[in-house]
């Protein structure tokens, strides 16, 4: 220890300081990227017969904003909306502010802190003994004091903790575009299952009136007494039947209704974002390729849930290190300052300055700081799992999605000739049944066959919608964040009138898809 009354060594220490901290080594593994052979050249025979790549760097529309290759100004009004207000949007954005705090805290954590600081005044009295004396009486004592120490990063436990919060920040961020992407594809592909149930329901009321007028012809025949009651209950079984469809697709049409109001962050009630564009309603379309900007390989690998899982990877390689500095020496910087004085005429005041190394060396753990390393290893080695897994299930989403798409578009041409093909059959039933040259049942059969051939046409567009919506979900897009704010402005409002945030609440800089978490400086500053 050492003692001085003025700090004199505070300069030359400060430089053997940055020489020390310069030499520092850092313990444990630099994180290395997982990524499988397979991913870096992967394709597949389906996408490639739905997809095209963009010649142009620039093409529209952007594959982050996807959704405008249908022209629906309803749906992008209902996107635009849900960006606002949806509920895990803003969850999202919480927790990269909540990763920023951590972030500090780590970064905290590199610098002196102080220990221990006192202040105190003591009253007293004083009174001679021998005899009367007009100076004694109260007398004041002062004191101040605090103590400060500096544990040196000698391990590199604190720049392996800002390693790791400073990927656990940028996870947060790539968690929130994967946010993003999840409400776009749920918004898109619940108002095309609206749209599809509106066409239906078209469907189903035109079919309707179509079987009323049979079942009233096939009633008045029968009270006539020119065809029997087998032509009636036939013709009204099917009316009926046809008719109990109606409710069911108008349940339908409110619950998706509900659905979008969810996803807008709102209860359920009126959607004027519907009403942009009336002439939408029941029309289903057919988009029959997607534009990608980049080949699907590459796409895979910069999705928002892969690089966020990449990320998890290096936060928890770097907590390895943290743990692993445990099984070596602490070395601190700690010092005392302490002056006092006192009121009492010719009286010293005294200014001490105490400081010097402190080492502490934990060698009898029993196993436990070994063990936390392993314990932190064997969660790497889960999440480098994981990281495969998600991986390999976003070409699987990507290439059933493609799958379905072409199916779709193959099976469009051939219903759409198939219910041709029963409106002209319906054309001849009733011609030929008017003429008498066959029974009723030829009729009920050719309004059956067109109802479900209608039907089926329309159920298949939007199965090849919501083919395209997944297709696009799975190959990085939909995470536009050119017109999206962290927080809102009430919510920004609401936080700063609870606590000081400083610059927290600002935009973060957005995490680079081509980034690797190996290799990023400390602190949020990309």
């Amino acid at each position: 220890m050492i003692l001085c009354e003025r700090p004199y060594w505070l300069p030359l220490g400060a430089c053997c300081l940055g020489t020390l901290l310069g030499a520092c080594m850092r313990v444990g593994p630099d994180f290395q990227p997982q990524h499988e052979s397979w991913s870096e050249h992967w394709s597949s025979a389906s996408i490639e017969q739905v997809t095209s790549v963009a010649t142009q760097p620039n093409a529209q529309p952007d594959a982050r904003q996807w959704w405008r290759v249908f022209g629906d100004e309803n749906l992008e009004q209902l996107i635009a909306a849900a960006d606002a207000n949806n509920g895990d949007l803003k969850i999202a954005a919480l927790r990269v502010i909540e990763a920023r705090a951590q972030l500090g805290i780590a970064l905290a954590g590199r610098y002196p802190q102080v220990q221990q600081a006192n202040a105190d005044v003591l009253a007293s009295a004083r009174k001679r003994h021998d005899g009367f004396d007009p100076r004694s009486g109260a007398y004041f004592q002062y004191g101040l004091g605090f103590s400060i120490g500096w544990e040196l990063d000698f391990w590199g436990r604190f720049s392996r903790a800002i390693e790791s919060a400073d990927a656990s920040f940028f996870a947060a961020q790539d968690n929130r575009e994967d946010a993003l992407v999840l409400v776009h594809a749920q918004v898109a592909d619940t108002y095309f299952t609206l749209r599809t149930t509106e066409a239906r329901l078209r469907i189903a009321r035109e079919n309707a009136q179509l079987q009323k007028r049979s079942y009233d012809i096939t009633q008045k025949l029968f009270k006539s007494g020119e065809t029997d009651e087998l032509d009636l209950q036939q013709a009204k079984t099917q009316y009926l039947g046809t008719l109990s469809s109606i409710p069911v697709f108008e349940s339908q049409i409110a619950v998706a209704r509900h659905a979008l109001c969810g996803l807008l962050g709102r209860p359920p009630g009126p959607l004027p974002e519907l009403d942009v564009q009336p002439a939408k309603a029941g029309f289903v379309p057919l988009i029959d390729h997607a534009v990608l900007q980049d080949v699907p390989a590459r796409l895979l690998l910069r999705r928002p849930d892969v690089r966020a899982a990449e990320q998890q990877m290096a936060a928890q390689s770097a907590l390895i290190g943290v743990a692993k500095a445990d099984l070596y020496p602490s070395v601190s910087l700690v010092g005392s300052l302490v002056w006092s004085a006192s009121s009492l005429a010719g009286a010293p005041s005294t200014l001490a300055v105490v400081g010097g190394p402190s080492i502490t060396w934990n060698l009898f753990d029993h196993g436990r700081i070994t063990n936390n390393v392993r314990v932190q290893d064997a969660r790497l080695q889960q999440l480098i799992v994981a990281y495969q897994e998600t991986v390999r299930d976003a070409a699987r989403e990507a290439d059933d999605a493609a799958t379905a798409l072409n199916a779709a578009l193959q099976r469009d041409t051939i219903l759409h000739d198939a219910q041709g093909a029963a409106q002209r059959s319906l054309t001849l039933a009733n011609t030929i049944y008017r003429e008498g040259y066959s029974d009723f049942q030829r009729v009920l059969d050719a309004q059956r066959a067109l109802s479900a051939q209608q039907d089926a046409f329309v159920v298949n567009r939007g199965n090849a919608v919501s083919s395209l919506i997944a297709l696009y979900k799975a190959v990085d897009g939909g995470w536009d964040l050119e017109q999206q704010p962290l927080i809102d402005p009430a919510t920004r409002a609401q936080m700063q009138r609870r606590t000081d945030w400083g610059d927290l609440l600002d935009e973060p800089p957005s995490p680079s898809a081509a980034q690797s978490p190996g290799n990023q400086p400390d602190g949020p500053t990309r």
